[in-house]
């Protein structure tokens, strides 16, 4: 079992990463579904929140069924950070998370995200302040370093459990990586075997296969991992690694009845979410990716990707349903590195 403060989750547990435009109330909701154990939110600006931007306020909206879920907040400044973590808290998450990794440029070099790796006192002051401003279990999700020459998480990662997180989140890339390259699961291994470790380390990189899932909770010995890109237009993709790692045996690709019905229902329930022009924009990042095997895909994908009426979406995603009946994929989709 690991335990990040009251939150018990079971062993070797999958989480969902926060993503922005991707980690909304909906997507998250399929992946508990599906099997993850702990569910994040998108980012959300310290500095909107505090300002009271209605956009920012509804990504708060949770639900008890996606429980345990943790609000993700980013920003650079200790009281706008400790402010929206109060305001977090008020809407009953299961913990804080502060975003000390996000490589976005117009974030980044704001020094929000995964800039506070330019300045690590700040880093540690807000979360220092933070964690004695709310009641919950505050984590952090951060980052190799900023650069190859600045690989700072071993020492980070032990004055980060210094300020009372409750648990450490590490990508294996640094920041100037952003996501090329692979990551370095031997830094965040080196993080959990520091004997002065005792705060769960959660690793997250190229999660996007059971096996994957697999060697790394074997060969670093990761409290949990965590799963981003991986998921994107895959939300089983928890249940595919959560019946490998129980039972080591594959679980047959799913099938296209399914697939379609599971990307239909995404669809309609985000724009039932947000309304059809942001929901259509929502899901197209899921479309874009999530028939990856289909042959003689292009043409319907094309108008999938274009088409910004619901109705018509939904009469493609027929077509589909209809042209590849009975179709099997040779292999599980996205396992590939690309994720």
């Amino acid at each position: 079992m690991v335990k990040i403060g009251s939150i018990e989750l079971r062993h070797e547990p999958l989480l969902l990463a926060p993503m922005e435009d991707v980690s909304d109330l909906v997507f998250r909701s399929m992946c508990k579904e599906f099997g993850a154990d702990l569910l994040y939110t998108e980012f959300v600006s310290s500095d909107a929140l505090v300002r009271e931007i209605e956009k920012t306020q509804k990504k708060l909206t949770l639900s008890d069924t996606e429980r345990p879920v943790g609000i993700q907040l980013y920003g650079k400044e200790v009281e706008a950070l400790v402010e929206a973590a109060r305001i977090a808290e008020a809407v009953n998450p299961d913990l804080i998370d502060l975003n000390f990794g996000c490589p976005v440029k117009k974030i980044a070099m704001k020094g929000a995200g995964s800039g506070m790796l330019r300045d690590l006192p700040l880093m540690l002051k807000i979360t220092s302040e933070v964690v004695k401003a709310v009641k919950l279990p505050v984590t952090v999700k951060t980052r190799l370093g900023w650069d190859e020459d600045s690989k700072v998480i071993v020492e980070l990662a032990e004055q980060l459990q210094d300020v009372g997180v409750a648990a450490l989140t590490i990508h294996g890339r640094t920041r100037a990586q952003m996501y090329t390259g692979e990551a370095d699961w031997e830094l965040i291994g080196a993080v959990k075997n520091n004997p002065r470790m005792h705060i769960p380390i959660i690793g997250n990189g190229d999660v996007n296969s059971p096996e994957k899932a697999r060697a790394y909770f074997d060969r670093y010995g990761v409290d949990a991992i965590m799963v981003g890109r991986g998921s994107i237009g895959r939300p089983w993709i928890f249940r595919e690694i959560r019946h490998f790692l129980d039972t080591g045996a594959y679980l047959p690709p799913i099938e296209i009845d399914e697939h379609v019905d599971l990307i239909a229902r995404h669809l309609r329930n985000t724009v039932e979410w947000i309304g059809e022009r942001k929901g259509i924009l929502h899901t197209r990042r899921h479309i874009a990716v999530t028939f990856k095997g289909l042959p003689n895909f292009r043409e319907i994908k094309i108008k999938l990707l274009q088409s910004n009426s619901l109705e018509e979406i939904e009469q493609l995603l027929a077509q589909v349903k209809q042209k590849y009946a009975g179709f099997t994929y040779s292999a599980t989709p996205h396992n590939s590195d690309e994720q």
